[in-house]
This record gives C-alpha cells, sequence and structure tokens, in this order.
C-alpha cells in the first residue's frame, strides 16, 4: 500500500511541511474538543492562522488532514526505533532504549495519538490499509527487537508470546496518552517510564 499524496498548490516542500504542522498542530486541538465529524474545514484554518483558501493550497479535503495527523505520528516513531535496531548493546539494553524512545515520541505528541486512535475510523476507506499497515510495521520493528532478546535467553516467548508481549508494550506507550487525566497525577514521564521497563522486561 503507497502512501498517499495529499494535493499542494505550493511546490516549495519546505514550506509545504511548515504550513501542514501549523494546520495538524491547529486541527488536532479542534478534534479533541469537537471530534472530527464536528470539525469544519472553516475552522481548521482559523485555528491554524491561515484563511480557508490558503488552507486549500495544501490539502485537498479535511480527511487529507486526519491522515497527515496519523501519518505524522508514524513517521516519527518509525524514525526513533529504527534508531534502537542496530546500535551497539545487548538486546535488552536495546529494547530498554527502544522503549523510552518510543514513551518518549508518544509523549510529545500525545494530542495526536489521542486524535489519531480516536478517529482513525474516519480516514477514507482507500488511506485507512496505508495507515493500518504503517501500525503493523511499527510493532514488527518492536517485535524485532523482543525477538533479539529471546534469542538472548533474556525471555522465553513462544511465537504467540512474543507477539501479545509486543502488543502489550505498545499499549503500555499509549495508556501515558489515553489515562494521563488519571496517571499523572501519580508519575512523571520519567517514573512512568522507568517503572513500565521494570515490569515489562523485569528489569531492576
Amino acid at each position: 500500500m503507497e502512501k498517499k499524496s495529499v494535493p499542494s498548490l505550493v511546490k516549495d516542500q519546505q514550506l509545504i511541511l511548515k504550513r501542514r504542522e501549523q494546520i495538524i498542530k491547529g486541527a488536532v486541538r479542534l478534534f479533541i474538543e469537537k471530534g472530527f465529524h464536528r470539525t469544519t474545514t472553516r475552522e481548521i484554518a482559523k485555528e491554524s492562522g491561515f484563511s480557508i483558501g490558503t488552507l486549500y493550497e495544501y490539502i485537498g479535503t479535511k480527511e487529507d488532514v486526519l491522515y497527515l495527523v496519523c501519518d505524522a505520528i508514524y513517521e516519527e516513531v518509525t524514525e526513533r526505533l529504527k534508531k534502537q535496531l542496530y546500535t551497539s548493546g545487548s538486546a535488552v539494553e536495546r529494547l530498554e532504549a527502544a522503549i523510552r524512545a518510543y514513551f518518549t515520541v508518544i509523549d510529545s505528541m500525545q494530542d495526536e495519538v489521542l486524535v489519531m486512535y480516536q478517529e482513525t475510523k474516519s480516514l477514507p476507506k482507500e488511506t485507512l490499509p496505508y495507515v493500518l499497515k504503517k501500525e503493523e510495521e511499527m510493532a514488527a520493528m518492536m517485535e524485532e527487537m523482543v525477538s533479539a532478546c529471546n534469542q538472548e535467553g533474556v525471555f522465553q516467548f513462544t511465537d504467540k508470546e512474543q507477539k501479545l508481549f509486543t502488543h502489550n508494550l505498545l499499549v503500555a506507550g499509549q495508556m501515558w496518552t489515553f489515562r494521563r487525566w488519571a496517571i499523572r497525577k501519580h508519575f512523571t514521564l520519567d517514573e512512568y517510564i522507568a517503572l513500565q521497563i521494570k515490569n515489562l522486561l523485569k528489569r531492576e
């Protein structure tokens, strides 16, 4: 499934990236407050600091904005996880670093993550498979590091246990966003990461 090409009337790629970042930030605030379907493109334009005409120079539809939100998250997470795949150190050290990187990017993009999981169902049917495939690729990268730990004897997982452990790990990161209203009363991000690593990896 190929990446969707979001139409733009502007040719300057740096300007496109800058403006789309503004659009994403503005749209995310509105999607959290009102939901995707109740938010209009005119409201997105205003929240982003643009006229409606300027907004349409960088996107084609409101659904394009939601797609850009999802794609931005996966690109950032994937980039950070890739850096941990081929670093030095033991398998469990690399996995621990990957967990820290993953949780940190979830924290830095917490509103976007919340919107993505709440509104993925609103994506057009032609772009939904691409987004779901990106989710699978992210999980596969994390599972590769879990598998390396398995091979080094850190875990003794069966194939199914390994897969479930990987998904539990990913959900633990997402929980920092989904249940932030409760969790952040008790933990800083560093405390949360340290405790999750201790519980998941049985590390002191």
